[in-house]
C-alpha cells in the first residue's frame, strides 16, 4: 500500500481532514508512512467533539508520529449553522457543508495542495450507495462520501476504500499505532450534533460531552474497550436487558430518529 500511495502521489502534496477516528488515523499514519512532510492534515474543531478530543489528536499525531498538524477552531461557524435545526439528516447536511466551507478555506491557506485524502473505508461506500446507484438501502447519508470532491478542486485519495473495519485496524497496529487508537470506541462523523436529540445547543453539547467521557471511562475500567469494538448496536428491550445482565452495565433505551432504536 505504501509503494502504491508513492507511485500514485510522486511529490504532490495532500490534505487530509484527521478527526481523531481509527479510519483518518490509519490513513494519516499510512501517508506519513508512504510521503512524509508530503501530508498536511487539517483537524478541525467545530465544537461537536469528544471530550479533550484536540489535546488527544495532537499528542498522538503531531507530537508523538510527528505528522503535520493544522488545528482550526471553528466552533462558532458550526454552532451557528446548526441553530434552531433539530432534523438529524438536515443537522447532517450542515455539519458536512460547514465543513467544506472550513476545509476550503484551509486548502487555500497551506499553499500548493493536489490530493485529497479521505478515510473512506467499504462500509461507506455500501451505506451511501443507494444515492447514486439505487442498488443499496441508504442507512444514512455518510459524511466521507459525497460532496467534498465535488466541491474542491483536488485530486481525490481513498487508499483504505476497498477496506472492512477489521482489516483497518490490522494495518493501523502494523503501522504502530497504539492499540487505544486503533480500538477506539465508534464516534460520528458529525459528532455529538447528532447525539443531541433536536435543537444543537452549548448547554445540550456539554451534557453529552461530559456523558460520553463518564460512558467510556466506566468502558476502559472494566476492560470492555477493545472487547466492546462496537458496543452500540441496534437492541430490542429484551435483548438490550440480556447485554445489562452480562455486562453488569445499566442502560437505557432512547429513540433517535432512526427506523430502528439505537442507543445513544
Amino acid at each position: 500500500m505504501v509503494e502504491n500511495i508513492r507511485g500514485k502521489v510522486g511529490n504532490d502534496r495532500v490534505l487530509l481532514g484527521l478527526s481523531g477516528g481509527v479510519d483518518s488515523a490509519v490513513v494519516a499514519a499510512l501517508l506519513h508512512r508512504a510521503i512524509g512532510e508530503q501530508l498536511i492534515c487539517v483537524f478541525v474543531d467545530n465544537g461537536l467533539l469528544r471530550k479533550d478530543e484536540q489535546k488527544d489528536v495532537r499528542a498522538m499525531f503531531a507530537d508523538h508520529l510527528g505528522v503535520n498538524v493544522l488545528a482550526i477552531n471553528a466552533q462558532d461557524q458550526f454552532l451557528g449553522a446548526l441553530s434552531g435545526v433539530s432534523d438529524p439528516e438536515e443537522k447532517r447536511r450542515i455539519i458536512g457543508r460547514v465543513f467544506i466551507d472550513v476545509f476550503q478555506e484551509a486548502a487555500g491557506n497551506v499553499g500548493r495542495v493536489d490530493w485529497l485524502a479521505q478515510g473512506t473505508i467499504y462500509p461507506d461506500v455500501i451505506e451511501s450507495a443507494g444515492i447514486a446507484s439505487g442498488k443499496a438501502k441508504v442507512i444514512k447519508s455518510h459524511h466521507n462520501v459525497g460532496g467534498l470532491p465535488e466541491h474542491l478542486d483536488l485530486n481525490l485519495l481513498e487508499p483504505i476504500r476497498n477496506l472492512f473495519k477489521d482489516e483497518v485496524r490490522q494495518i493501523g497496529l502494523e503501522l504502530g499505532l497504539a492499540r487505544s487508537v486503533v480500538f477506539r470506541h465508534p464516534f460520528p462523523g458529525p459528532g455529538l450534533g447528532v447525539r443531541v436529540l433536536g435543537e444543537v445547543r452549548r448547554e445540550y453539547i456539554e451534557i453529552v460531552r461530559e456523558a460520553d467521557a463518564i460512558f467510556l471511562e466506566e468502558l476502559r475500567k472494566r476492560s470492555f474497550m477493545t472487547q466492546l469494538v462496537k458496543p452500540l448496536l441496534c437492541f430490542s428491550r429484551s435483548s438490550l436487558s440480556a447485554w445489562s445482565g452480562t455486562t453488569g452495565l445499566m442502560s437505557t433505551l432512547l429513540p433517535c430518529g432512526q427506523s430502528k432504536p439505537l442507543i445513544s
